[in-house]
């Protein structure tokens, strides 16, 4: 009698969709802290910052597990996500949120998810699900609309709307870097390496980081600690987690949940609230994820046609 223990697979699909749960909600707190945060330090003083205080949790987290470093062949890809994700796009987003609110920010960023699918279906063979495509094309339009509730604000605002399109490009590429470093590497592993990674590419702001913190309040500080543990420690590797149990594609769809819950801390937190037009951008980027998250309808299988008898009397 076969004795094996015996699977739960909605046990497997429930802990990575627990996880990215727990990381869009985490990161859609990033969006207020950066706006919180970033009124009293500078963009790259506040990503260098934040990824120093990732990286010493994450590295002491590493240290007490005893996790096996990723091959030396993966090196490359490692400092690609890491330079890209983790250092150009929190830069640009820090320096975006000066510009515009947190949920305009939310939104405009989620024209990542687009850019993922499409590189992931050409560059790691995820294909291109029709599901996908669509959910992703509902999703674009929302992120036009808001593109276009933002531009009436002025040129800050509009330089905004470019900053967050430059995080968006980074950290599409950063996630169809990371996807295959999971294959052979655990998730906490890859994300303090690319913390790591983020963290000397900011260095050149260290110098100005040590005057922005000492003239800081102590509420700036504590957002900065904040950002450092959570959005970034915790919600990258529980992301991580949950990329490697699903394509990049649709994990990148599962972000279209920010900006609503940004909107909603915003709003809570600053009296924040985007314009109509904007909004109506939002709710086609929450529906657009639905539908991407879809699995496709299988095609009905046929039976193969019986074949006639032999002895069929002539």
């Amino acid at each position: 009698m076969d004795t094996a223990t015996p699977t739960h697979p909605s046990r497997a699909t429930a802990l990575p969709l627990a996880a990215a749960l727990l990381t869009v909600t985490l990161w859609a707190s990033a969006f207020v802290g950066i706006r919180a945060a970033g009124r009293h330090i500078g963009p790259g003083e506040l990503s260098l910052a934040r990824l120093l205080v990732g990286a010493v949790a994450l590295g002491l987290l590493v240290l007490v597990r005893r996790e096996p470093l990723p091959p030396r062949a993966d090196a490359a890809r490692l400092v690609l996500c890491g330079v890209l994700w983790f250092g150009i796009y929190n830069v640009a987003l820090n320096a975006a949120e000066r510009r515009v609110d947190a949920g305009t920010a939310a939104m405009l960023v989620n024209v990542g998810p687009v850019l993922i699918a499409v590189l992931a279906g050409a560059l790691l063979g995820e294909g291109f699900p029709r599901t996908l495509l669509l959910g992703c094309g509902v999703a674009f339009g929302g992120a036009v609309l808001i593109g276009a509730a933002t531009s009436r604000h002025g040129v800050q605002a509009g330089w905004g709307a470019a900053l967050c399109l430059v995080a968006a490009v980074t950290y599409a590429g950063g996630v169809v870097a990371q996807k295959p470093l999971l294959q052979r590497s655990s998730p906490l592993a890859v994300t303090w390496l690319a913390c790591c990674v983020g963290a000397v590419c900011c260095l050149p702001f260290a110098p100005s980081m040590a005057g922005d913190l000492r003239d800081a309040g102590a509420g700036a500080l504590a957002w900065t600690a904040y950002l450092g543990l959570f959005p970034t420690a915790v919600a990258f590797t529980t992301w991580a987690y949950a990329l490697s149990s699903t394509s990049a594609g649709r994990m990148g769809s599962t972000t279209y949940l920010v900006p609503p819950l940004a909107i909603l801390m915003g709003w809570v937190a600053f009296g924040e609230s985007p314009a109509a037009l904007a909004l109506a951008g939002g709710l086609l980027c929450i529906g657009g994820a639905a539908l991407a998250r879809r699995s496709p309808v299988p095609a009905p299988q046929v039976e193969p046609e019986l074949r006639k008898s032999r002895t069929i009397s002539r």
